[in-house]
């Protein structure tokens, strides 16, 4: 082999010697760059390969800025969790190993046992319960094991904004319907509620065809915060098993819900169970989103075949940070509904932080809408709209872009528009809302006083 080199060598550099520029042209002759004919770019990508992440995110760099805008605490995971973490590490060196493909069996079976109550199911962790890398690679999973070229899958706006790229990934359609605003429901002086954002009905049914294939349901909802009641679930599951079609229920933010409102599984209603898969995440469940331990839930003839895009693409997934997560639900377990619930106490201490946002907004005239749940809330920029119509930016960029944009540049602070998560169609319905996230430490929110403090000093007469 290496006479072969050598002889290809001599072969390439003979009509160079004696040449001065002989090395220099040896190197332009090894080095030249080929043009592939064939098209490189799969044409299941096309129009998913802009992110809004990015430009915001480069923005905020370049600015001395309060990172409101991405979802994530700066604070710590609780002691119990990062001890486990600890332990998992420097433990068992058994746990630096592979464990078994679709999750570690002690973080199985607690999901299946923690659940399995809450659904009001007897789940089987072999069969019910599939651990993926975070509740991103859930839905990815989902998509691609379930959504079939053609297929249509019902997205409720504002929505993830994963949800639409992964249905296109998978050669399916996206059929999108809007939450609304009903202005009925508010009282004069009263700031608005998510609640007030519902689904109109006949609109809903009308979405469903025969070539429905799925509905994704977010509850809390990310951006809007909203909680879907029980009779809000009730419409969405007659239609669903009147239709024959399958729930991707995202409710990750499950254990952070306000004010007295409670968390309903659309898996737990009857004739539910058998239709949905049932995502969550332990990174939103003890504040450790970099740990990227996801799971669904269901029955075994949907799970199985999420196990089989799983066993075909990852495989496996970080065996040490499943047992940290499996460790922190078994303390969780023994906890559950008591004043020494992390959950119960995750609750309170995140909404005293968006009730401490929400005042701080609208000390310069920003509008929150107050979510019942999640990370986030979005904010009515409706009056800067209508004094500050001509922010610069391309002529067809919506205005809530533009908006953080001159936020983030003037005032330091960075949110995100709401018009990226929802369908091009109907952006022109959302461009005046932008979403912050309240999830961050005390100082973080003493940063943003200081920043609307400015604010406020610069618009008072």
């Amino acid at each position: 082999m290496f006479r072969n080199v050598a002889a290809i060598f001599v072969h390439l550099a003979g009509p160079l010697q004696g040449k001065k520029a002989g090395a220099s042209s040896i190197t332009r002759c090894l080095h030249q760059t080929v043009a592939m004919a064939k098209r490189l770019q799969a044409r299941r990508l096309e129009g998913i390969d802009k992110n809004p992440w990015v430009e915001i995110v480069k923005l905020a760099s370049e600015n001395e800025c309060v990172n409101l805008g991405q979802g994530f605490p700066d604070f710590a995971p609780p002691d119990f969790a990062m001890e486990a973490f600890q332990h998992a590490v420097s433990g068992d060196i058994m746990l630096n190993q592979y464990t078994k493909a679709f999750g570690y069996p002690p973080l199985t079976k607690v999901l299946a046992s923690f659940f399995g109550k809450l659904l009001g199911q007897e789940m089987d962790p072999l069969r019910n319960v599939l651990v993926t890398v975070g509740a991103y690679g859930a839905l990815f999973t989902a998509f691609q094991a379930l959504v079939d070229e053609g297929d249509e899958v019902i997205i409720i706006e504002p929505f993830f904004d994963c949800y639409e790229p992964m249905t296109l990934m998978a050669g399916g359609r996206p059929v999108f319907i809007p939450l609304k605003p009903n202005s009925s429901h508010s009282q004069d002086g009263e700031l608005e509620s998510s609640s007030n954002w519902q689904l109109d009905p006949t609109e809903l049914a009308g979405k469903f065809t025969s070539r429905t294939k799925a509905l994704v349901l977010n509850t809390p909802n990310n951006p809007l915060g909203k909680v879907f009641s029980k009779a809000e679930l009730e419409l969405v599951a007659s239609l669903c098993q009147q239709h024959d079609v399958v729930c991707i229920s995202d409710e990750v933010y499950q254990w952070l819900v306000f004010d007295g409102n409670q968390h309903v599984s659309i898996a737990s209603l009857p004739g539910m169970w058998e239709r949905t898969l049932t995502i969550g995440s332990a990174g939103k469940t003890f504040s450790a989103t970099g740990w990227k331990v996801g799971w669904v839930l269901g029955p075994e003839h949907l799970v199985k075949h999420l196990k089989t895009v799983h066993q075909n693409s990852i495989f496996h997934c970080p065996t040490q940070t499943q047992a940290a997560v499996a460790w922190s639900f078994e303390r969780e377990q023994r906890h559950f509904g008591q004043p020494s619930s992390y959950f119960v106490q995750l609750s309170q201490l995140t909404q005293s932080k968006r009730d401490h946002m929400i005042r701080s907004l609208q000390s310069v005239g920003l509008r929150p809408i107050v979510c019942q749940g999640s990370y986030f809330l979005i904010t009515d920029i409706s009056d800067f709209k209508n004094k500050m119509p001509n922010l610069p930016g391309d002529a067809d960029e919506a205005y809530d872009k533009r908006f953080v944009k001159w936020m983030i540049k003037n005032k330091g602070l960075v949110a995100i528009p709401v018009s990226v998560f929802c369908s091009t169609t109907h952006q022109k319905h959302f461009d005046h809302y932008i979403r912050f996230c309240f999830i961050k430490d005390e100082a973080t929110l003493q940063a943003m006083d200081e920043k609307l403090q400015k604010w406020k000093a610069d618009i008072t007469p």
